[in-house]
């Protein structure tokens, strides 16, 4: 396979309502059929009128921004300081939602195209009405990675061609079969195309000629293909994030039992993990012993007759005051949290009379 990446030049100042078919077509009288075109997501933008008007500087033009940035935002991803990594209405997570500032006007910002998909198809079908090509077309923008620095041009739209080559089933020359390798490979040719077009060159179109497409008459299932089922998401928040919703969650655990003995090195590993944080001198207690456990529940209301053994989570032995109590309660919440995250339920009882600073947790 030998590919060519080639630049469309002369296409210039892009306003809402232009034919972007006609200028593409009339910038590359050269394109052929089986080309596959990278469109900047801007310009689709421009000519689908999805500008917005905002002060060029100041608090003004920032809060502006924020209200815009919260308009396109489905949910916040990350956050920090003024950096915002969303999700967009669309799917895709991104920095700012996609708004963009560069090669506009300084009082107006560009918003991705409501449906990048339908974009594409609408170009692609325009080029073949009117122009007689039968071409794919990619909207692309450009957009972050995690876990690495710097940035390369995606798919936001497509029209013409599959989003990912799914290789499972194939078997490899040393006769492994794959089991999970889909290639996204119009991202591929997004970051392609980019290689030509630049950031300042205003060049918003490239053509991908030689890669060997699969022929579909259709438009295929768009770029939407690629945005990964939340259920599938592993890294759905940021580090920061993912904590304050752990914690949310973990002040309101459920009260509930092990359905079998817990394991005692996985109540070991939660007493160790919040050993560091609790008040000096806490002393923890895990009661496996029946006669204890079982003197234990009759001194305790309200215990749970599935409860296989406990852990007594005592306050240090210093005067009881009202700060005392509110961090005793903390560090009993650390301590179910921890253990939750063994994967071990527990049930918060009352404690014996005349132990205002003990916990008893039934496991």
């Amino acid at each position: 396979m030998s590919l060519e990446i080639m630049p469309v030049h002369g296409i210039g100042h892009v306003s809402e309502g232009d034919d972007l078919a006609a200028m593409i077509a009339s910038a590359a009288p050269w394109l052929r059929d089986g080309d596959i075109l990278v469109v900047t997501s801007k310009i689709v933008s421009k000519s689908e009128g999805r500008l917005v008007d905002v002060p060029a500087d100041g608090p003004e033009r920032l809060a502006a921004r924020a209200e815009v940035l919260a308009a396109e935002t489905a949910r916040v991803v990350a956050a920090r300081g003024a950096t915002r990594i969303v999700q967009t209405h669309h799917g895709f997570v991104m920095a700012a939602a996609g708004i963009d500032a560069s090669n506009v006007d300084k009082t107006r910002l560009v918003l991705l195209p409501v449906d990048p998909d339908a974009s594409a198809r609408a170009l692609r079908a325009a080029l073949r009405r009117r122009h007689g090509l039968d071409v794919a077309v990619i909207i692309s923008d450009t957009m972050g990675r995690p876990w690495r620095n710097g940035l390369t041009d995606v798919a936001l739209g497509v029209a013409g061609l599959n989003a990912v080559h799914d290789h499972r089933g194939e078997v490899d020359p040393y006769g492994n079969e794959l089991e999970l390798t889909q290639m996204a490979v119009v991202d591929e040719l997004a970051a392609a195309g980019e290689l030509v077009k630049g950031k300042c060159d205003q060049v918003p179109v490239a053509v991908v000629r030689g890669y060997p497409t699969t022929a579909r008459a259709d438009d295929g299932p768009g770029a939407r293909a690629l945005v990964r089922e939340s259920s599938l998401d592993l890294f759905s928040l940021g580090t920061a994030e993912a904590r304050a919703v752990g914690l949310a969650d973990a002040a309101g655990l459920p009260d509930g039992t092990c359905p079998t003995p817990p394991d005692p090195a996985a109540i070991g590993r939660a007493i160790a993990a919040v050993r560091p944080a609790v008040a000096p001198g806490t002393v923890f207690t895990h009661v496996t012993d029946t006669t204890a456990r079982d003197r234990l529940a009759g001194a305790v209301p309200g215990w749970p007759a599935a409860a296989a053994s406990a852990l007594i989570l005592a306050a240090p032995p210093t005067p009881v005051d009202p700060f005392g109590l509110v961090r005793f309660g903390a560090d009993v919440h650390r301590l179910r949290a921890a253990l939750a995250a063994e994967g071990l339920p527990s049930a918060l009882l009352p404690p014996p009379p005349g132990t205002p600073a003990t916990a008893v947790l039934a496991l």
